[in-house]
């Protein structure tokens, strides 16, 4: 039993350090690689999470399953009914939390598109009236594909090449569809609290993944980095009424001094020989770990039940 206990209890406290390994693995790879390591486990610390948290709730039901009289699960591990009891309130809380999580990105997409039905433009970009310095990159919603929503105040605070920067930043929010990946991060958060430092990691480096992008299609590090610093500086005093965050991303938030130095240096290259190998080895070692804490409670627990039954049939 002191097995069993030591792999639910693994499966739970895993993340805690899952989380440091995958931010220390993300920070020596590219910006999109880093985004695709921090997704990857979060949602495998999420998994590793509800199946510690399934596997006590199923005690009771795996002994009835292999025929074990529940008064001898009991004699064997008399917290097996608390500790299932307690899961299913974990996961039921859960559940609230991340169905409440949702809504709220569904409302705050509603009220960024009522906001910019008044805006004007052609293509993918509205301007919206208004002195406010504002811009965020604004997912498809009901069938609508995404649109760059940009303050006439925004627009005004910056040069001619700067709002290319600002555009090129912004389309690649929604090109590469960065806020699938920033929602499924966050909604994460709601199963462990060991991804809340994911997001706000992830949240770096899909805006460095951004300036990378928005640096390539002017040809010019330094005037990208002088285009952000720029825009950052405009609505530093301003309170943000729509963009910073799920599901609505700008180039004005993150750590914008660690964007500029980062732009400031030659462009990230994706690693090669030996350097690209040990960052896929080590991307490996991080799943195959998370993987396994996902899944050894669940086997551990159903070992248990196994054991528990031969030893009942036996006795």
């Amino acid at each position: 039993m002191t097995y069993v206990l030591a792999l639910v209890v693994l499966g739970l406290a895993f993340p805690w350090g899952a989380s440091v390994a995958a931010r220390r693995l993300a920070g020596v790879l590219p910006p999109r690689e880093a985004c695709w390591t921090l997704t990857a486990a979060a949602v495998l610390m999420a998994c590793g999470t509800v199946a510690a948290l399934t596997g006590l709730f199923h005690v009771p039901f795996l002994a009835a399953l292999e025929q074990v009289p529940l008064a001898r699960v009991l004699e064997v591990w008399p917290a097996a009914v608390p500790m299932a009891c307690v899961a299913g309130a974990v996961m039921l809380v859960q559940l609230v939390l991340l169905v409440r999580r949702w809504f709220q990105h569904r409302s705050l997409l509603r009220r960024a598109w009522r906001s910019a039905a008044e805006g004007t433009g052609a293509g993918d970009l509205l301007v919206v009236p208004g002195s406010e310095v504002d811009a965020f990159a604004l997912p498809g919603y009901q069938g609508r594909g995404g649109r760059i929503v940009v303050t006439s105040g925004m627009m005004r605070a910056l040069r001619a090449t700067e709002r290319e920067v600002l555009l090129a930043h912004e389309r690649a929010h929604l090109s590469g569809r960065h806020h699938l990946l920033s929602a499924v991060v966050d909604l994460s958060t709601t199963v462990h609290p060991a991804a809340r430092s994911l997001r706000e990691s992830l949240g770096f480096h899909l805006e460095r993944w951004a300036d990378e992008a928005a640096a390539a299609a002017v040809g010019d590090r330094k005037v990208a980095a002088a285009a952000i610093a720029r825009a950052a500086l405009a609505g530093a005093s301003q309170k943000r009424r729509t963009g910073g965050g799920y599901p609505l991303l700008s180039v004005t938030t993150g750590p914008v001094p660690r964007r500029v130095e980062a732009l400031l240096r030659p462009a990230p290259a994706a690693p090669q020989g030996g350097a690209r190998q040990a960052g896929a080895l080590g991307l490996a070692t991080t799943a195959a770990a998370l993987a396994l804490a996902a899944l050894a409670p669940a086997y551990g627990l159903h070992e248990y039940v196994e054991y528990a039954a031969v030893a009942v049939r036996g006795g």
